[in-house]
């Protein structure tokens, strides 16, 4: 309905133009609709393809180590603008020396070792972690996980909201 609306309002924008009637304010309003219907038609688009498609590289971001850990890290939230979504679905990607800090765990999470090196503590345990591995850190567990080796350490994290 409001796209009708839109359109039909352009058109009348439009005969104006076109008959000489138009204002610098009318020209104005004519290229915002126009932007605004863009932006609408777009957006309608991806709610009815039934999916969204993001790339890293647009939605990369570097911070500090996550939960007060050490170095820089760049973090990658998938999907984090996405209506009723009940998950986290993360990359990140720890620098040499970097680490998320010691945190406890309230819920289940997913870390899984795309590549490189680490060593995760995990309520006092410590362990090597290396690409293909898996854990499941369950509430009330504390964890932290510490970049080693000459290589990033890429990680994909995975939780509900």
């Amino acid at each position: 309905m409001k796209i009708v609306v839109m359109a039909h309002y352009i058109r009348n924008l439009y005969i104006s133009y076109k008959m000489k009637k138009y204002t610098l304010q009318s020209i104005v309003k004519l290229t915002a609709l126009i932007a605004v219907a863009f932006i609408s038609f777009a957006f309608i688009r991806e709610q009815q393809a039934g999916y969204i498609l993001e790339h890293e590289k647009d939605i990369a971001k570097e911070e500090p180590g996550p939960h007060n850990g050490t170095g820089i890290t760049t973090g990658y939230s998938f999907f984090s603008k996405a209506a009723d979504l009940k998950i986290v679905f993360r990359k990140r990607i720890l620098k040499p020396g970097a680490s998320i800090g010691y945190h406890l765990q309230k819920d289940d999470e997913i870390y899984y070792i795309i590549s490189g090196t680490g060593i995760m503590k995990m309520n006092g345990e410590s362990f090597t972690v290396k690409p293909g591995d898996a854990i499941l850190t369950r509430p009330g567990s504390s964890h932290d996980l510490l970049q080693t080796g000459q290589e990033d350490l890429n990680i994909i994290i995975n939780y509900q909201k």
